[in-house]
């Protein structure tokens, strides 16, 4: 016990003898890489990307939309999303027949859609939308269309993205874009397909 107690105070000695050798700077410094490191990088919006409802959904289509070879600007992508935004996609097993969701950060979609997006072009577009807002929050079911070249005469897919979205008393935020694609056997009802 006499031992525990000795080691104890004696790495209080030295850990404390270690601090007080630091030079003010030395230690602001150590500590705001700490604080950096536990908070999450702030990405500043447009603030015509985020004035509205209207507004941040146009945004969310231009940013991920582009033809083949083009790049996306993920960062204005970043600034749509609340910090504790999510992706959340929704697919059917083939072998089982369940449907699932996962919910994916934005850097996750990054890292899993970004490249797909770039060797294939992809353009998204809205072509009805239903909104229910009260006070700061808002959902809205929007019907999308994606083409790989907003030439092609047919889309290759369409289904109903949902989001979820915030208004802090200053901007819009992305809270959550949770969606579903069309299927042979769950098509697009007609009251998704008009404003």
């Amino acid at each position: 016990m006499k031992t525990r107690i000795f080691t104890l105070g004696l790495t209080v000695l030295l850990f404390g003898i270690g601090t007080f050798a630091q030079s003010d700077s030395a230690a602001k410094k150590a500590a705001d890489k700490v604080k950096d490191a536990s908070q999450p990088k702030i990405y500043k919006a447009n603030p015509d990307d985020v004035k509205s409802i209207d507004s941040i959904l146009k945004a969310v289509y231009n940013v991920i939309s582009g033809d083949l070879g083009v790049k996306r600007n993920w960062d204005r992508m970043r600034s749509l999303f609340h910090k504790e935004g999510r992706l959340m996609p929704t697919g059917t097993n083939p072998n089982t027949g369940i449907t699932g969701t996962v919910a994916i950060t934005v850097d996750d979609y990054i890292k899993r859609s970004g490249p797909y997006l770039v060797k294939n072009g992809f353009h998204e577009v809205e072509v009805a939308r239903k909104v229910e807002r009260f006070g700061n929050i808002a959902h809205v079911f929007s019907t999308y269309e994606a083409r790989n070249k907003l030439s092609d005469e047919k889309p290759f897919m369409r289904g109903i993205n949902s989001f979820q979205l915030l208004n802090d008393g200053t901007r819009w935020w992305v809270i959550s874009i949770y969606w579903q694609q069309e299927g042979k056997d769950n098509p697009i009802p007609a009251k998704y397909l008009k404003n």
